[in-house]
């Protein structure tokens, strides 16, 4: 008799809970359980604003699966998923057989939202996978080279769009960064300009105000431009266009304005809203049992009349735990026992290496306070993945 086949797509936060916790509670001869992730590594997304910036190394945001699970309990399959196919319980992938399920955990992470903003795919960078991030740093870099013989203004300029979440922690890493750069090569730090643009009225949309005022007021004192209630209409190759025809010639756009879910999930026929499915109580994809949809491709509501969830590291990680145990009694011929239930435990945003706003409980936290707990969340996230070794290796305060 076969043996339940449960397939995770995505490495990401949400779908190595899964498969650890899946792992952890399941005995050998009860599940077979397949990773699917497109890298032979899981990037640290919390962390890549700082190799954008160049302010740390690619590699301090990455991590080798392979040498976090256990590969006895847990089959790791490194490609590309290609197709979803609901009817015939088949994940296609792009370079390996396709796979047959029985329950499947769709954890496919995000890809940039453009509001309809012409040219922004084109003409501007995400800080999005490994990948990108070590193209924004060599592209930045490469235009202040330049600089030296060609002395044009929009070279050593930075246009930031979205002053969220991602855009404020890449903007605070941009300004530690500078002095360095700018010494490298030969550049007056006061010449360079740092813009950051938000549609809203506010920076950090939905953060407590006397937060933000401080992030802000720091951040202005290091030299960033803020630009707000002002949408980005154009991006061009020379820059991007503000709503009211104003043009900012940059060299470099880095666009951090917003995500949606992957679009394998609207294309797969599950019910969606951006490209996220509206799950159930048990993370269940509207109208199947058998599905499970965690992470940025998931929309979770407190209540009815509540907006969803922001698609945080903190959500994903544990809805994959939820997974991991909750599933676990289901492949065992019982039911989900309790729905899930999402717990904030605060949120920290970093302004650089030694500043940061935060909420941690009912307490607000400012300066190198709030950095040192946001490095302790970095490495709490190490040491479930992997103990006390991968926090010795990765770790740093």
């Amino acid at each position: 008799m076969s043996v339940p086949r449960i397939v995770i797509l995505g490495a990401g936060y949400g779908g190595l809970m899964a498969a650890k916790g899946l792992a952890k509670e399941l005995n050998e001869n009860e599940a077979d359980i397949t990773l699917v992730n497109q890298n032979g590594y899981h990037y640290i997304t919390t962390k890549l604003h700082e190799p954008a910036a160049g302010t740390a190394h690619h590699d301090h945001a990455r991590i080798s699966i392979p040498s976090i699970i256990d590969s006895n309990r847990i089959k790791f399959v490194r490609d590309c998923v290609t197709g979803i196919h609901l009817d015939k319980k088949v994940v296609q992938l792009k370079n390996n057989d396709s796979l047959l399920y029985d329950y499947l955990v769709i954890g496919l992470g995000s890809v940039p939202e453009t509001f309809g903003i012409r040219g922004l795919l084109e003409n501007s960078y995400s800080i999005r996978n490994i990948n990108s991030v070590r193209i924004i740093r060599q592209h930045m870099e490469y235009m202040f080279s330049r600089y030296a013989l060609e002395k044009r203004q929009e070279l050593i300029t930075i246009v930031v769009g979205g002053a969220g979440f991602t855009g404020i922690e890449y903007v605070g890493e941009l300004v530690d960064r500078m002095p360095e750069l700018c010494h490298d090569y030969d550049i007056p730090l006061e010449k360079v300009r740092i813009i950051n643009i938000e549609a809203a009225p506010s920076v950090l949309p939905g953060f407590d105000q006397e937060l933000v005022d401080y992030a802000v007021k720091y951040l202005e004192s290091k030299g960033v431009e803020f630009i707000v209630n002002t949408p980005i209409e154009e991006c061009t190759e020379d820059g991007v266009i503000l709503k009211g025809g104003r043009e900012i010639k940059a060299a470099t756009v880095v666009w951090t304005g917003g995500v949606r879910g992957n679009k394998l999930v609207e294309d797969s026929g599950i019910e969606t809203m951006r490209g996220r499915a509206k799950v159930d109580r048990y993370l269940q994809a509207p109208g199947y049992d058998q599905i499970y949809v965690i992470g940025d491709c998931s929309l979770v509501f407190p209540d009815e009349n509540s907006r969803p969830y922001p698609p945080t590291a903190q959500m994903s990680m544990q809805q994959g735990k939820y997974l991991g145990r909750e599933l676990a009694k289901v492949v065992r011929g019982g039911k989900m026992e309790q729905p899930f239930e999402y717990k904030p435990k605060g949120t920290v945003a970093s302004l650089g290496r030694k500043e940061a706003i935060g909420v941690v409980g009912d307490r607000k936290i400012i300066g190198g306070t709030a950095a040192l707990i946001k490095k302790f969340i970095e490495i709490r996230w190490l040491f479930l993945l992997g103990g006390v070794s991968l926090v010795l290796r990765k770790g740093t305060l």
